[in-house]
């Protein structure tokens, strides 16, 4: 036996040990042993009887909880077990609220212990209500525009033209006032009640040099919107690219990655915490940051793979559900990671940095940029024919050996055969595996 997040050694009972106490329940609840010491090995108690009577009735005066209070032998020695479970309710020491954190105890401050009383008391930050706002800061052409969007899903209140009413059915009010959620979701101005509720868009060069930057406001369905449509027009490149023969084009970071990045961000941003939600774009990527950790009992691995939904904001994930704007709950991260990987990008990069969770999504490589409708020329004498291929290459350096021949209108063995020949000169090779790789025109 060791110590670990629920289970603590102690050689000798101390006051200072109702701390743990008190981090055992308002976490998970655990275990203390008195008469262990640090090396898990059993001491000599003194006063066992005594403490057996002290012990329960410290805890219960101190910190108003009923801990079980066991003698155990270990090794030949007597030990006192103190089992705590958790509890419902927040308990406190000396006015201080404490939670297990690992084998440590953690004294919560600040949004932490905002965050944890809410929860408590059964609430969440974005179910709460806001006392000063009224009807008159609501935009009603976002919640007609919100009417529109969730007919498919919620097609009984295409009809509602009371906005007090259709707040009411969509939980957004209590006792005739306005939720938080419902300022976000439909406030004309947010930023009224919740200073930093803004996405910050910038374009960097450098770590350290940004050479422009726009601020995007508005509640979160325009945020969503408008970060789209500057992102763009002013801040991303258009890349070509073909579907069989037809051309297409898209942005180098695909609209669909982008939009299901921006959502997960807005909706599991904490916002109690003052930083606003930043979005950098970097020559061969972006970071996209949005403030709190990933919720307790989940890691990014698990953000990999299929879930369970750990909603933060819950009323703010409901109604962009309803709006048709996620698809499922629990899914926002896989979505990215499938929109990348069948766009041909790497898979995103996920972690939690400065009390927050960072997403890096690279863009396409060297040659996927807009390409000039006229034919490009390679400085390298080939023959024309494997000319055509080079310039294709630059074009779309995705194409597959089967879209090359039609395209050119060869057979698939006679592109094959040039291509190893070009690939053999070292003109172009090939990055990534066969099916999720690219080719690469050697300048």
């Amino acid at each position: 036996m060791h110590e670990q997040q629920n289970i603590e050694f102690k050689s000798q009972w101390t006051d200072n040990i109702l701390k743990t106490v008190c981090a055992f329940a308002n976490t998970n609840g655990g275990t203390i042993y008195i008469g262990i010491d640090d090396n898990g090995n059993p001491v000599e108690l003194k006063n066992i009887k005594k403490l057996m009577e002290d012990i329960p009735n410290k805890i219960k005066n101190t910190i108003g909880i009923v801990p079980k209070v066991n003698l155990v032998e270990r090794g030949g020695k007597q030990l006192i077990e103190v089992n705590i479970e958790s509890y419902k309710y927040p308990v406190s020491y000396k006015g201080a609220f404490y939670k297990r954190s690992g084998s440590t105890n953690t004294e919560l401050a600040g949004t932490e212990l905002t965050q944890f009383l809410l929860q408590k008391s059964g609430l969440v930050w974005d179910q709460s209500v806001e006392p000063m706002a009224t009807l008159d800061d609501i935009n009603l052409d976002t919640l007609d525009h919100f009417k529109r969007l969730s007919q498919k899903r919620l097609s009984s209140i295409s009809t509602e033209d009371d906005p007090e009413l259709l707040l009411e059915k969509l939980n957004l009010l209590r006792n005739g006032k306005l939720k938080r959620a419902a300022i976000l979701l439909f406030g004309k101005n947010p930023r009224k009640f919740f200073i930093t509720s803004y996405l910050q868009i910038g374009r960097f060069i450098s770590e350290s040099e940004v050479i422009s930057s726009d601020i995007i406001d508005g509640n979160l369905f325009e945020q969503v919107e408008k970060a789209l449509e500057i992102l763009r027009i002013k801040y991303l490149q258009n890349r070509f690219y073909y579907e069989g023969i037809v051309r297409k084009e898209d942005l180098e970071i695909p609209e669909a990655v982008l939009r299901e990045a921006i959502i997960n961000a807005l909706i599991h941003r904490d916002y109690m915490i003052p930083a606003q939600t930043q979005l950098r774009v970097y020559d061969d990527k972006i970071w996209l940051w949005n403030a709190g950790k990933l919720p307790e009992g989940i890691s990014i691995e698990q953000l990999k793979k299929p879930h369970a939904s750990y909603l933060r904001n819950p009323l703010l994930a409901d109604i962009f559900y309803k709006a048709g704007y996620i698809e499922s709950w629990g899914r926002g991260t896989l979505n990215i990671i499938d929109y990348c990987t069948s766009a041909n990008l790497p898979e995103p990069e996920m972690s939690e940095e400065m009390n927050g969770f960072l997403l890096v999504i690279h863009k396409y490589g060297e040659g996927s940029e807009k390409i000039p409708e006229t034919t490009q020329k390679s400085p390298r004498k080939v023959p024309e024919k494997s000319q055509k291929i080079l310039n294709a290459l630059k074009e779309n350096p995705f194409l597959s050996r089967k879209q090359l021949a039609l395209n050119l209108g060869e057979s698939e063995h006679t592109i094959q055969s040039r291509l190893r020949k070009l690939q053999k000169e070292g003109i172009i090779k090939r990055i990534g595996t066969a099916k999720g790789g690219h080719w690469e025109v050697v300048e």
